[in-house]
């Protein structure tokens, strides 16, 4: 078994609300230690090893392709998670932008709000991407066409006497 699968089995296995709230809370003190390091070595491309990187970090092969899994989309380029072993060699190099939308969009506060995003992304530009991350979020329907305006296919018929009676 891949030591992705099995971060599956370990991260998605039924528990009690109290083992649930144990392990998760365990793994997210560790990702924000890895989030702190990453931001404060904005430059370094880690890589190694996967057995390397993660002991470098303080955990274990299969957490650490757990956290692997939740920054891979912000990296520059994709890690196939499922090819990983212990001994798979990784380039981990992070989109710092990317990164950030994706914190805003996992809903991650306690990691887009972190100090060390002040020495990477300005505040203006950092609300910059809030916004963008906010455009995401809004609904926009299109203009409703009402029984008596002409019909959008433009027969020059009223839609009611049109496409309306072709939808029922």
């Amino acid at each position: 078994m891949s030591l992705y699968e099995q971060w599956k089995d370990q991260a998605y296995k039924k528990r009690t609300q109290e083992e649930y709230d144990e392990f998760w809370n365990e793994y997210l003190a560790k990702e924000q230690k890895n989030y702190e390091y990453i931001l404060e070595n904005k430059d370094e491309v880690i890589k190694g090893k996967i057995q390397d990187v993660a002991s470098k970090f303080d955990m274990d092969n299969v957490t650490f392709v757990g956290f692997l899994d939740g920054i891979n989309t912000s990296l520059t380029e994709e890690l196939d998670l499922d090819s990983l072993t212990e001994d798979s060699e990784i380039e981990v190099s992070v989109d710092m932008e990317k990164l950030y939308y994706n914190m805003l969009d996992a809903k991650a506060d306690w990691l887009y709000t972190l100090p060390q995003w002040e020495a990477i992304l300005t505040e203006q530009r950092r609300k910059e991407i809030k916004k963008e991350y906010n455009k995401t979020r809004i609904v926009v329907k299109g203009k409703k066409v009402g029984r008596n305006d002409p019909c959008p296919c433009g027969s020059g018929r009223k839609y009611k006497q049109c496409c309306l009676n072709k939808q029922k």
